[in-house]
């Protein structure tokens, strides 16, 4: 069916692949609103944990067609939704990698979660997926410098960040991150900071150490 509201009004969407906020368009609304006001036309969005693809199609709408997202989803069943969907809405300005982000290249298990959004990397996982640095995809050509990275990995963040510390340094990306956890959280704020970046909460009712999702800058800006 079409999603009722939002950005994405009228778009496309599978009833059942994810969240029934998706297809309502309230799903995260705030950050919905937050990601309409920052992302400019013509940029490059990186969607890290794109699950079946609501930010990737919010992205997508929001650069424009010369514009272009770049989707990481290592999940099979997440895949096969995220692909209906840019198929049903005929984007042309994503390109999939079906890997996870991490800080290095290779392979790892993948454990799933009892929701499809909650699966993880792990060593209790039994399904093999690919691993993908982002400063390697850089180096090889595969991705350019990104304008926007929104990343929610479940628990792997650090490791997307550290993976990624080359982009971060040569480029001033602005972040939308989703930590889990407090030790995560600090480790992603003390590493954001090292590298020049100032964090806000996402969420203006709590700060910055008690927030679990934050915008990551090299800028000052009003968010």
């Amino acid at each position: 069916m079409r999603i009722l509201q939002g950005e994405l009004r009228g778009k496309k969407w599978i009833v059942g692949s994810s969240d029934h906020g998706c297809w309502l368009g309230s799903y995260e609304f705030e950050k919905q609103i937050l990601l309409t006001k920052m992302i400019k036309q013509s940029t490059n969005f990186f969607d890290i944990g794109a699950h079946v693809g609501f930010y990737t199609l919010l992205a997508s709408h929001l650069v424009k067609d010369n514009g272009n997202v770049f989707a990481f989803e290592p999940f099979p069943r997440n895949i096969e939704y995220l692909e209906k969907h840019l198929m049903a809405n005929g984007i042309q300005n994503v390109t999939l990698f079906k890997a996870a982000v991490s800080d290095h290249t290779g392979v790892a298990t993948f454990q799933e979660g009892p929701s499809s959004s909650t699966g993880q990397i792990s060593e209790r996982g039994n399904l093999a997926i690919e691993l993908a640095s982002l400063d390697d995809l850089f180096f090889k050509g595969a991705v350019p410098l990104p304008d926007y990275l929104k990343i929610d990995v479940e628990g792997a963040e650090f490791s997307v960040l550290t993976g990624a510390r080359q982009i971060l340094t040569r480029g001033r990306p602005t972040i939308f991150l989703a930590t889990h956890g407090t030790k995560a959280h600090f480790k992603c704020l003390s590493l954001l900071q090292s590298l020049g970046y100032t964090c806000h909460p996402l969420d203006h009712t709590r700060d910055i150490g008690s927030c679990d999702e934050l915008v990551a800058t090299k800028e000052i800006v009003q968010i």
